[in-house]
């Protein structure tokens, strides 16, 4: 899998969201996106996901312009999960997995064999089984989460698009996700706000300031502390830990006295 991005500009209400943003993405990695508040990542992510309907001629998978693919086409091949996806509080987690395969069902039609192979692929990939019959308003925060993901991997995607996540949830349950998340077998893009969680679970980094791509590389290119107090205005220690992990230690602001 490919996917490129050409000249993305996005303005909204008089204020330019995105500006001559090219990108390209390698399959089969787990990319990380980053930015400060109000860069432009969300924006970013749909675009790529094919929701701004005069970008898409810009966006390309495997070579392919997203306006040349029929929607259902498209859901076959990418997935998109939002920061605030919701669901019908009276409907179980299976079935809301089960929602995936629509893309690939006929009209009325009920599940199949491969169907139900996804379903459970799904299930299991978000480690979700012990949580199936559970209804959507009984669900955490974290449990939540990996329900949406697993809706959106039922789809069988090439590349799967996540906003943001980890907001709201504990530590245990942002390490857990992220975990579940580099494992998966596809391309996932996946924006974030913290810099310790990209530099450990993406392979690879695109960071973003005021709507243009400024850093594009491994997390140790990218998070340097040089960039990241040019970015994020604040100094920081950047060290490899006993084990391999990837630390940032963010040293205090000091005010004027």
């Amino acid at each position: 899998m490919n996917m490129r991005a050409e000249r993305l500009e996005v303005t909204l209400q008089s204020r330019k969201i995105l500006n001559d943003v090219s990108l390209a993405l390698t399959g089969g990695q787990t990319i990380g996106l980053l930015g400060p508040n109000g860069s432009g990542k969300s924006t970013l992510l749909r675009c790529l996901a094919g929701l701004y309907p005069a970008l898409k001629p810009r966006v390309h998978l495997n070579g392919e312009p997203l306006n040349t693919l029929s929607l259902k086409s498209l859901a076959r091949r990418m997935a998109f999960v939002p920061q605030h996806a919701d669901a019908d509080g009276d409907l179980s987690v299976e079935q809301i997995v089960r929602l995936g395969r629509t893309p690939h069902r006929r009209t009325f039609g009920s599940l199949r064999a491969d169907d139900c192979a996804a379903v459970e692929k799904a299930i299991g990939l978000m480690q979700l089984a012990g949580l199936r019959h559970r209804l959507w308003r009984q669900l955490s925060g974290g449990e939540r989460q990996r329900c949406q993901i697993a809706r959106a991997l039922a789809q069988q995607p090439e590349v799967l698009l996540l906003d943001e996540p980890t907001n709201h949830l504990d530590i245990h349950h942002q390490l857990e996700l992220m975990g579940l998340i580099s494992r998966l077998p596809m391309t996932v893009m996946i924006a974030l706000h913290d810099l310790n969680l990209a530099a450990n679970y993406c392979q690879q980094l695109v960071l973003i300031e005021t709507g243009r791509v400024v850093s594009v590389g491994t997390p140790e290119a990218v998070l340097t502390p040089d960039e990241i107090e040019k970015r994020w205005k604040v100094q920081a220690k950047v060290q490899r830990e006993e084990g391999g992990a990837m630390s940032i230690h963010y040293l205090p602001i000091r005010r004027p006295a």
